[in-house]
């Protein structure tokens, strides 16, 4: 007998409630599979978030690491020239003090020629014994720095020395001054100047002068002139007062004889006789 149709359509139907239970599983485990495809596209893009953001720190590192080296270089140069700098202005320094000593060396020599110059010129400046004598006693008081002093010329037989002019001596006179046994009158024979280094030049006196030095004509020795003391400021004799001294030596007398010859003459020049023959 063959099958009726209606049989198959009496045949119980699928149970849909199952089906949709099925339905709704399926698709609750797509969605979280879906959730948590979403979740780990939203982990792995905070992850990409994180190492952009490390990448940039670390850029920004780099990019410092080469600016601080590039830094350092140019400090390390800059301190190279610095040393430069101050190497060259040590040397500089070292030689501006070089120059200033040595002009302030010339300059004392400048000082102390001037000063011989002076002196010299004053002494051969005048033909009156007495401008002379003031010529002697302005390098004296001026240039040298004494206070009391005299000046002295030996007598006709050779035993005194007298007295012809002085400054600043107490009392305002002197006398004679036995050659025999004083201080003057060992200068005058051994004709070597004599200078008080135990005390100060502005301690001396006439009894202890501070310096004694002979008075010379054509190598012959006429007489002294003895420094009692300087002034107050100047408690030491100096290289110039010592060329001083021989300049006094040599040509005080020379110029106190020589006017003392032209006033006896009447201010007279010698004869032109008296010029002949000189270089015979």
């Amino acid at each position: 007998m063959a099958n009726d149709p209606r049989e198959k359509t009496d045949e119980p139907g699928r149970d849909l409630r199952s089906e949709r239970d099925e339905v709704l599983q399926r698709f609750t485990r797509g969605s979280s599979f879906a959730r948590e495809l979403l979740q780990d596209y939203e982990a792995l893009e905070q992850r990409v978030r994180s190492l952009e953001g490390e990448n940039a720190k670390l850029r920004a590192t780099i990019e410092a690491d080469h600016a601080v080296r590039d830094l350092l270089k140019k400090i390390e140069t800059l301190e190279l020239e610095k040393a430069e700098l101050v190497s060259r202005f040590n040397r500089a320094e070292a030689l501006q003090s070089n120059v200033s000593s040595r002009m302030s060396e010339a300059e004392h020599e400048f000082s102390n020629l001037a000063n011989l110059f002076v002196a010299s010129s004053q002494l051969s400046s005048s033909l009156s014994p007495r401008a002379v004598t003031r010529r002697i006693k302005e390098i004296l008081a001026q240039l040298v720095g004494a206070e009391a002093y005299a000046m002295y010329l030996v007598n006709a037989d050779g035993t005194e020395l007298v007295p012809i002019a002085s400054e600043g001596v107490p009392g305002g006179k002197l006398g004679p001054v036995r050659v025999a046994g004083s201080e003057l009158g060992k200068v005058f024979e051994s004709g070597e100047a004599r200078v008080n280094e135990e005390t100060n030049s502005n301690h001396g006196s006439p009894e202890r002068p501070a310096a004694v030095l002979p008075l010379e004509i054509d190598e012959r020795y006429v007489g002294v002139i003895a420094i009692f003391s300087t002034l107050a400021q100047k408690p030491r004799f100096s290289t110039v007062d010592f060329e001083l001294f021989r300049l006094l030596g040599r040509q005080a007398a020379v110029a106190l004889v020589g006017a003392s010859l032209f006033m006896r003459a009447e201010h007279k020049l010698p004869g032109l006789e008296a010029f002949l023959d000189l270089s015979v």
